[in-house]
């Protein structure tokens, strides 16, 4: 599969996005892909920490949005996991957990329809985006986590940047 460049906002800048595959995703999480029933618990399969709450499994929909990225979010008390419901492609922004995200370790990842993400707890994330006019995500956190687990950093004003 191709990448592709995303403009940032000051010229010289680009955030390439890749194809989301095991070694690219292991700083942040684990890719998810579909195994044959049956299949023992193993390296492959989401390590969720879901235990300092009350566990949240939803659909949300997303609209299509231009792909910038002015802030990035990430959530200290619980992974979390997305996936699109309806096969469709969809991009993330990643940095790994830090005390503040690190430009320069940030990554956008392209996901196929069939590819689910689990992302470490405490990392930095900006989306799920979807490439499409529309799409359902299956999304995995604590029912309070938007509430009193959201620590976001706006780009613009910390670094002087947005992707």
């Amino acid at each position: 599969m191709q990448s592709s460049k995303v403009p940032a906002q000051r010229e010289q800048e680009e955030l390439l996005v890749e194809w989301a595959n095991p070694e690219n995703v292991a700083p942040f999480g684990a890719l998810l892909t579909a195994g044959e029933d049956g299949t023992p618990f193993g390296d492959v399969d989401a390590k969720l920490e879901i235990s300092g709450g009350v566990p949240r499994f939803y659909i949300m929909t997303l609209f299509s949005r231009p792909l910038r990225v002015s802030h990035i979010t990430r959530h200290m008390c619980v992974t979390q996991c997305l996936a699109s419901m309806e096969g469709k492609e969809w991009i993330i922004v990643l940095a790994p957990p830090a005390d503040t995200p690190d430009p320069g370790r940030m990554r956008a990842l392209r996901f196929s329809g069939a590819q689910a993400l689990c992302m470490s707890v405490g990392t930095w994330h900006a989306g799920p985006l979807t490439l499409q006019p529309s799409c359902n995500f299956i999304n995995l956190e604590l029912s309070d986590t938007n509430i009193v687990d959201h620590d976001t950093v706006q780009l613009g004003k910390t670094y002087e940047l947005a992707f």
